[in-house]
């Protein structure tokens, strides 16, 4: 069962925020990095496109738990 809170917003705590700008920061280098690197084309937007998913669910990953529950 998933925590009542789950499709809510959940504001994260200070240490998350700096997390999340750390996260986000190594996401971008392997963006620019997989951006040189790959060539142009719908694989490479496919890719880039699960990265920002990725990135997206770090940020959940972060803020809560297994069931959705805020994380401490």
């Amino acid at each position: 069962m998933m925590h009542e809170s789950v499709f809510e917003y959940l504001k994260p705590t200070v240490d998350q925020l700096k997390t999340m700008a750390d996260v986000r920061s190594d996401f971008r280098v392997f963006a620019d990095s997989l951006s040189h690197t790959l060539p142009d084309g719908a694989d490479k937007d496919h890719v880039m496109r699960l990265l920002r998913t990725c990135a997206m669910w770090a940020n959940v990953a972060i803020t809560r738990n297994d069931d959705g529950s805020p994380r401490d």
